[in-house]
């Protein structure tokens, strides 16, 4: 079966609320080991198919958000899963308090039943409607990020495809990109705004309703963190204010050097070379042959996986109007499918979010066994290593995508995943200061940010004074969608980076560690599958250090004659 041959059927919620109290009933009485698992295992079977319902919706929505079929599944499911979450809720509670808990928890692993134990600190039946609200809110932002039609070069363009001029060789071009992009946002700032300031006072609210202070131990609980808190993460952006940020202003004036500007500006950063940034030699198809080649040499398993996902047509790459924008990775429980989404631009991005979601899809595909839906996926900083090494994983072949630019290629990728981080916590600290002072206006926000901006990224110079008065941060999905997120992205760039120093100094070894950890799929919490992956935990003061001090190594050493 084809990706457009997976049936969507809406799933009847009596039914589906028939079959939890069924379910909670055998477990909550019976002290029949065999009678309680057949009952686990078939209410599993259930959330598999509600999972794979939403997750069909959720692809199908964002691939054509003018779909008005889909557009009203959308909102059923956020309309009921808030309802559904309930159910989950009240089998949760028994779960963890039935006759057989411990039998239960011996059978099926203990990480299980601790997440089990955190989700019942996030659920209580009166926040139902306040859940349904922010569905509905974050919706309506991805709504209007996908309505953008930005009238440039002669041509209608939605956000993804403005990004090609952002980092043309013309300065004028990047300038004036830069500018089109942010009077979308301006022109929308008030929406904007007003979507952000009700979902913050509405998180708020629900933190308070469950019992916490605010809304950040909830937002760390809702992600199933339980082996770090938020003074660990503090601390972690500590190391990164100390012991990269340095690294990165040396990175970014090589590259003012590099592009003979006497002060770059915001628009040129996205800029690495005079000659234009490397772009793969391709269209969309062609780059997926060469990602097919490429899988079937790294490994058997790759190989396998690549066919999988292209004979069933399980990515969508192209950028259309009317598409929401960014990139990701799903998972359909009941057809083992991963599935890709993306926006393809033209750039050497394209590459990296291919490499960066197939690193997703792989993982689940080599996790897709699991009896337990939780261990499909770890927690979402784990999520992100096997994404982000993938990317590094693929530097053996990058060839077959950039021919000649290789070389630029990979001085532009390893340098630009370094200068990400500074950008990663400034999203997460701004975070933590919202929610830290959810009464606040959008205009102390936004004044926050610009303050969090300067500390980790002094080289950043706006000359637009709609974004220099702290707005960069609208156009920022995850900031609206998923609270807390974003740091993940910076952890797993850590863990990233050594897989990149270990398969230079050892593939076998280096492929054989990733692949394991692959494989224990969400089994372990994230510092256990650091452990599986015998990767440096990035919470302990000197990782960050040390792990840079390689990487600055082999940039300082690269022949700079190739950059042009």
């Amino acid at each position: 079966m084809k990706f457009n041959e997976y049936q969507y059927v809406r799933p009847n919620m009596k039914d589906v609320e028939k079959r939890f109290l069924e379910a909670i009933e055998v477990i909550k009485n019976s002290t029949d080991m065999e009678k309680v698992s057949f009952a686990f295992e078939a209410i599993n079977k259930v959330r598999r198919t509600v999972s794979t319902m939403e997750g069909l919706v959720y692809v199908r929505h964002s691939i054509n958000t003018n779909d008005e079929f889909y557009a009203q599944e959308k909102a059923f499911f956020d309309e009921n899963m808030p309802i559904y979450e309930s159910y989950a809720n009240q089998l949760s509670l028994v779960l963890v308090s039935c006759p057989l808990t411990k039998e239960l928890e011996e059978k099926y692993g203990k990480k299980f039943f601790n997440s089990v134990r955190t989700s019942l600190k996030t659920f209580k039946p009166e926040i139902i409607e306040d859940l349904q609200e922010e569905n509905k809110l974050v919706t309506k932002y991805d709504k209007l990020i996908a309505s953008a039609k930005i009238e440039f070069a002669g041509k209608e363009n939605n956000l993804a495809q403005m990004t090609p001029y952002m980092s043309s060789p013309e300065r004028s071009i990047r300038r004036d990109a830069e500018a089109a992009v942010f009077k979308f946002f301006e022109e929308h700032v008030h929406e904007f705004d007003t979507i952000y300031d009700s979902l913050v006072k509405l998180r708020d609210m629900i933190a308070k309703k469950l019992g916490f202070a605010n809304y950040i131990p909830l937002g760390y609980a809702r992600l199933d963190r339980s082996d770090y808190d938020d003074k660990m993460v503090a601390n972690y952006r500590k190391q990164v204010y100390e012991d990269l940020v340095p690294i990165v202003k040396e990175i970014i004036e090589d590259k003012r050097k590099r592009l003979n500007i006497d002060e770059l500006k915001s628009y040129d950063l996205n800029l690495n070379f005079m000659s234009g940034n490397p772009k793969p030699k391709g269209d969309r198809e062609w780059q997926v042959d060469q990602a097919r080649k490429m899988y079937h040499e790294m490994s058997k398993e790759t190989g396998e996986f690549i066919d999988f996902m292209i004979d069933r047509e399980l990515m969508d790459l192209d950028a259309k109007p009317g598409k929401r924008g960014g990139g990701y990775c799903t998972y359909f429980n009941d057809f083992k499918s991963p599935f890709i989404f993306a926006n393809f631009n033209g750039t050497s991005g394209d590459v990296d979010v291919l490499t960066h979601e197939a690193g997703h899809a792989f993982q689940v595909y080599s996790s897709r066994d699991f009896i337990i839906p939780e261990y499909m996926w770890p927690t979402l900083e784990a999520c992100e290593i096997h994404s982000m090494s993938m990317e590094f994983f693929a530097w053996p072949w990058i060839d077959y995508f950039f021919k000649e630019d290789t070389d630029k290629y990979k001085y532009s990728h390893l340098a630009s995943s370094i200068t990400f981080i500074p950008y990663g916590v400034t999203v997460d600290e701004f975070q933590h200061a919202v929610y830290e002072n959810p009464q606040w206006t959008p205009k102390q926000r936004k004044t926050a940010w610009r303050e969090i901006e300067k500390k980790y990224m002094p080289y950043k110079v706006y000359e637009n004074s709609f974004v220099d008065e702290g707005n960069y941060w609208l156009r920022q999905g995850h900031i609206f969608q998923s609270p807390f997120y974003y740091i993940d992205y910076t952890l797993a760039q850590v863990c990233a980076h050594q897989f990149w120093i270990k398969n230079r100094q050892d593939h076998e070894q280096a492929w054989n560690d990733y692949y394991r950890l692959c494989c224990a799929g969400g089994s372990k919490t994230f510092i256990e599958l650091l452990k599986v992956a015998k990767l440096d935990n990035p919470f302990v003061d000197g990782t960050i250090k040390k792990t840079v001090a390689e990487l600055k190594k082999w940039l300082d050493d690269f022949d700079k004659t190739k950059l042009f």
